[in-house]
């Protein structure tokens, strides 16, 4: 039985949970989902592989349609299991670190992604919201410390809708984007701290 979910005009994280229901409501079967932004069909690709689906994609016309295939017509191998150094996650709200001077801030969180890079057990991932986000784009101070995390294996996210609301979807230097769901769910399952 096909499940379709019309996620046209949804905002972020509104299209991932019409997915992740559609998936949940079925045991075996295919859900077709229609987004009509990259972010939106990045996102359902990503709860796609974590719930070990195989999916279809084709764009046309600025639609893109998923057909995601779950249980027994799926040939996605189950992951293997990784051991983890860490399962600390990080989430950046603002491109300074503290409240006060900005100047200060911007000095203190080049200081804390350093200090990230030097200290070992890793990170599992470090999130960007809000003005966060400005530190994953193109002509971030601090991108040289951000790729030396994610060649370490550090999961780097940036929020689709704040890429989208500061204009800097297209300037994304590291990391992948993300959503309010994937943040959540990110925060729950680890050791979260929020800067």
């Amino acid at each position: 039985m096909a499940n379709y979910v019309d996620a046209r005009g949804l905002a972020c994280p509104q299209p991932v949970i019409a997915t992740k229901k559609a998936l949940d409501s079925i045991d075996d079967g295919t859900v077709t989902v229609i987004v009509d932004n990259a972010i939106a069909k990045e996102n359902v690709l990503k709860l796609a592989a974590s719930s070990h689906c195989e999916v279809r994609v084709e764009e046309k016309s600025g639609l893109f349609t998923l057909q995601i295939v779950k249980g027994s017509g799926s040939n996605q191998a189950e992951p293997l299991v990784a051991v983890e150094a860490s399962a600390t996650v990080y989430l950046i709200t603002k491109n300074t670190l503290g409240h006060g001077n900005d100047e200060l801030g911007g000095v203190l969180i080049k200081s804390l992604l350093f200090t990230l890079v030097e200290k070992q057990p890793y990170p599992k991932t470090v999130m960007f919201i809000n003005s966060g986000v400005l530190l994953t784009t193109q002509g971030s101070p601090v991108l040289e410390h951000l790729q030396k995390l994610e060649q370490a294996g550090v999961q780097l996210l940036s929020c689709g809708t704040c890429l989208e609301y500061y204009q800097l979807k297209d300037k994304l230097a590291v990391g992948g984007v993300t959503n309010m769901y994937t943040i959540l769910d990110e925060m729950s399952a680890n050791k979260a701290i929020t800067l």
